[in-house]
């Protein structure tokens, strides 16, 4: 059967234990605990093994573990007759024989504290290094291409402007158009104290052409496009064909990350123009319905009361908007390792952090354009 023996023989140096068969993991229930009762016997003992058939990892973490604690007793213990293969592996589970804290040890609760708001901070810092450096490759493979121009890839360029633009006309439109209902309707409430209500025309306008228009379509492209960004650059990185593209020579930002970029780059003047358009129509009708201002009057007092700035500022924050939103996408999709899990959070922070920077540049544009003079 092959059962582990041990054969105990008395001798004038001590005892001699000489055992048979095989000392692994089926057979060590018999044996362990008459080793376990010979680490505290004084004798010098011999382990005679040369007759072993087999040892595995745990018959020679029962032969470590009477070796080692017969000397932190003192006693003294020889391994004899052992091959090369048994010796081996008794020293490999002794070097894996190390103390393990399976809780680490608990800090103060300030400091405690203080280590988690660093490691925020070490983790945001090395995180927007990082998105500094993939914007810079970023940037420098855009140049490149746009010095060879055939090098862009124009279908999946058309295509992403499809995805990004076409497709989200409805929902930036319908969002617009009840955003422009709610600013008008808010309005005249308030304006109706001072017998104001014709300046809700002049609110709508500027609000709609300089900031909201713009704002709210570069949330909504944020959590529409940039979420799918993350989310399908992140699955590819999980099915490796990233790693695929770069072994057979295609850049995977020229490939993945240009057309996504050109493609929110162009649309998002246009969608945030329209969404603009969207909320003036949403004003007039509210407007008419609620005050009684004709449509052809409400048009023309916006012809009157919103200088073309406002809807340059517009237009000029919209692509900066764009290459945020793509770049974060992009780049969060690049990070994925791992499973599948780190997809879904990749792709929120694609969310979180597009639409903060957009908020944070929104910030950096209107002191910019104030200093300019453009109010």
């Amino acid at each position: 059967m092959g059962e582990a023996t041990i054969h105990d023989e008395r001798t004038d140096e001590g005892r001699r234990l000489t055992l048979h068969g095989r000392l692994t993991v089926r057979f060590i229930e018999k044996i362990s605990p008459r080793l376990r009762e010979m680490e505290d016997d004084p004798v010098p003992i011999v382990l005679d093994l040369k007759d072993m058939k087999r040892v595995d990892t745990t018959g020679a973490w029962v032969l470590y573990r009477l070796i080692e604690n017969r000397r932190e007793h003192g006693y003294e213990t020889e391994l004899a007759g052992a091959d090369d293969r048994i010796q081996g592996l008794i020293e490999q589970v002794g070097k894996a024989n190390q103390t393990v804290k399976i809780r680490p040890p608990q800090m103060q609760r300030r400091y405690a504290v203080l280590a988690r708001i660093g490691g925020w901070i070490e983790g945001g810092v090395h995180q927007f290094g990082t998105f500094l450096a993939f914007l810079g490759m970023t940037m420098l493979a855009l140049v490149k291409n746009l010095r060879h121009p055939r090098r862009l890839r124009w279908l999946a360029i058309m295509r992403q402007a499809e995805v990004v633009g076409v497709s989200a006309l409805g929902i930036v439109g319908l969002m617009s158009f009840l955003v422009g209902i709610v600013i008008a309707q808010q309005g005249a409430v308030q304006l109706r104290q001072f017998g104001a209500e014709v300046f809700v025309i002049n609110l709508v306008g500027r609000i709609t052409f300089r900031e909201l228009g713009v704002l709210m379509t570069a949330i909504m492209v944020a959590g529409r496009s940039g979420s799918a960004f993350a989310a399908q650059i992140g699955s590819m990185k999980l099915a490796e064909e990233v790693d695929a593209m770069r072994t057979i020579g295609m850049p995977p930002i020229e490939v993945l990350v240009l057309p996504r970029l050109l493609a929110t780059t162009i649309a998002m003047p246009l969608l945030a123009f329209y969404g603009a358009i969207m909320a003036i129509i949403g004003g007039t009708l509210i407007s008419w319905l609620q005050l009684g201002i004709p449509p052809v009057t409400f048009i023309l007092r916006i012809q009157e009361v919103v200088p073309i700035t406002d809807v340059w500022v517009g237009l000029i924050k919209a692509p900066v908007f764009g290459i945020i939103i793509a770049v974060t996408g992009c780049f969060q999709g690049m990070q994925v390792s791992g499973n599948a899990e780190e997809v879904g959070s990749r792709t929120t922070a694609a969310v979180v952090q597009a639409i903060f920077l957009v908020i944070v540049l929104d910030a950096f544009f209107a002191i910019f354009f104030s200093v300019l003079g453009w109010l």
